[in-house]
Order: C-alpha cells, then sequence, then structure tokens
C-alpha cells in the first residue's frame, strides 16, 4: 500500500493529557513502525497505577481523527469511535488497562474499506465493523503485556495488513486535505477548496474518508491548531488572539471552543 500524501508531516492531533491524578492515572502516547506513521498517528495507553476511590471520567476531544480501542483487562471489549464533532466523555470503573490505535485523517477508511461517516459522533463494538481485527485484539492480547510487547503486535498485524491493501490517492480529496491543513482550518470552504469538482462531490468524498464535511474537518483543525499554541489565558483575553484565528467574535470562539474541548478556554489553559 502506497501513499503519496504524507498527512503527518502537517497534521498532528492532540488529546489533553490527564492532570487531576496524574500519580494514579498515566496516558502515554508511542509511535508505530516507521514504515506504519504515514498511517498511524500512535499508539496510546490510560491505565490506572492504583485503584482509584471513585469513577474517572475521561474526556476525549475533537481531533478529526478516528481511534480503535480495547481493555487490556478485557480484549473482548474492543471497539472503534469514529469522527466526532463534539467532545465526548467516558465513564471509567476504578481500575482500568486501556490501549488505543488513532489513525490519521483517511486512514481508517483506507485500510478496512469502511465508509466513516457511519462511524462519525459514536463508538461501535469493532466486531461489527472490522471483525478479524476485533479477533485479533480478543486473542492476541491479555493484562500482562508491556508496551512494547503490545506496538510489537500492533506493527505485525498493520504491516500484514497494509501489504494486502490498495491505497486510493484521490488527488481531488488529498488537496483539499493540505489545503486545509497548511491554512490552519482558516479557509472559507465553498471559495478556497476549488478542485474542479462540485460542492455535493466533495461533501461525499470528504463523508467517506474523513467522516464529516470539509467545513466541519476545518473547524476542528483550527480547535487543534489552538490547542497546540497552548496561548495563555491573557493572550485569549486581550490579545483578542479568536481573530486571528478567524473566529468573528469572542463568544463565537468560546461556543466552538467548548463544544469540541468541553470547557470553556480558559479553563481549559488554566489546568
Amino acid at each position: 500500500m502506497k501513499i503519496e500524501t504524507k498527512l503527518r508531516d502537517l497534521y498532528r492531533p492532540i488529546q489533553p493529557t490527564v492532570r487531576q491524578t496524574a500519580e494514579t492515572v498515566i496516558y502515554t502516547e508511542f509511535l508505530p513502525d516507521v514504515n506504519l506513521r504515514n498511517f498511524i498517528y500512535c499508539y496510546w495507553q490510560l491505565h490506572t497505577r492504583t485503584p482509584l476511590s471513585e469513577q474517572f471520567n475521561y474526556r476525549v476531544v475533537s481531533d478529526g481523527c478516528i481511534d480503535i480501542y480495547f481493555e487490556l483487562n478485557n480484549p473482548n471489549e474492543n471497539y472503534v469511535m469514529g469522527f466526532c464533532e463534539k467532545f465526548t466523555e467516558f465513564p471509567l470503573e476504578n481500575i482500568f488497562n486501556y490501549v488505543g490505535v488513532r489513525f490519521l485523517p483517511t486512514m481508517f477508511p483506507q485500510i478496512f474499506k469502511v465508509n466513516a461517516a457511519e462511524l462519525s459522533n459514536r463508538y461501535e463494538h469493532l466486531s461489527l465493523v472490522v471483525p478479524h481485527f476485533s479477533e485479533f485484539i480478543s486473542n492476541c492480547f491479555y493484562d500482562t503485556l508491556k508496551q512494547e510487547e503490545i506496538k510489537v503486535l500492533l506493527d505485525e498485524y498493520f504491516i500484514k495488513q497494509l501489504a494486502k491493501n490498495e491505497f486510493n490517492n484521490d488527488p481531488r480529496l488529498y488537496k483539499s486535505l493540505e489545503f486545509i491543513l497548511k491554512n490552519n482550518g482558516m479557509l472559507e470552504v465553498e471559495k478556497d477548496l476549488d478542485m474542479g469538482i462540485s460542492a455535493r462531490q466533495l461533501r461525499r468524498i470528504f463523508e467517506f474518508y474523513i467522516g464529516d464535511t470539509a467545513k466541519t474537518f476545518s473547524k476542528v483543525v483550527r480547535f487543534q491548531n489552538l490547542l497546540r499554541a497552548k496561548p495563555s489565558t491573557q493572550s485569549l483575553q486581550h490579545d483578542k488572539l479568536f481573530f486571528d484565528l478567524g473566529y468573528y467574535d469572542q463568544s463565537h470562539f468560546i461556543k466552538e471552543f467548548k463544544n469540541f474541548f468541553g470547557t470553556t478556554p480558559g479553563k481549559a489553559f488554566d489546568q
């Protein structure tokens, strides 16, 4: 499976680190094999060091990606989560050990020939979407695996999977993605994404490979760019940074940020 477009060079989606209980809950990201990095952004692990005194709510912010995740203590519990146009919170038990695969935009549908729109804004048991991968996880993973062992198992699976795949280097899609990412999501989709196809065709392509429209994806990219910049509360309040990011006014900016993150920018960057 050959790919000409290297989205990784243009986009590095991030999730907020676990701060409130850093001594008892650990979140780490680790890289896949070098031959997989144009397809998979990272593997990740979220686990407790010791039993918690209460339920743990884990927040996932919008990042434009599709993730597969499973509980290492019970690998039969494996799921895929599609593109989400707003944040999601997962109530977890007081002991957990989750492992995940975060695919770069468009790559999950490319690898598994699945319409991303069918997964948008929800999660689904993996056995109903990619049965052979679900079975692989159920049969090959168990609770005492170390992170390096997890990486080796996932690398081997995906290298074999990609060797069988044909990649669709649709220039209309990937030129559009490159334009959005190079402009940090700040564009007028109808005017700027003139790729020689109709708005309806562009929408259909984005929904199949991304899971939503080019306009919604651009908003997520703009939001992610802000997260990576890590602005101070002062710059947000006094320097009117939201104007530089293409927002009409402060209330528009705060409303969209809360939709993607789950809290206000002030609270998010003060943590």
